[in-house]
């Protein structure tokens, strides 16, 4: 995968959990769209299907959903 192909999304913290970064990058709506999307498969973290919303992520770490894909960075 290509840089031009996910967004980059800074962190303020060392780390975050999948239902935050799903709402903080825009991927859903709210937490039950998060919820939802997990439990059906639906969500990537560096291309291996997540099935824990309380999933700790850090930057450099890939996830997709809904569609889009998105990586974590270090805000700067």
């Amino acid at each position: 995968m290509s840089e031009a192909d996910y967004t980059d999304v800074p962190l303020r913290d060392s780390m975050i959990r999948l239902g935050q970064l799903l709402k903080l990058a825009n991927l859903v709506e709210d937490g039950a769209e998060a919820k939802d999307l997990i439990e059906n498969g639906m969500v990537q973290v560096n291309g291996d299907i997540e099935d824990r919303r309380g999933r700790q992520l850090h930057p450099g770490d890939i996830v997709s959903a809904a569609g889009q894909t998105v990586r974590l960075v270090p805000s700067s």
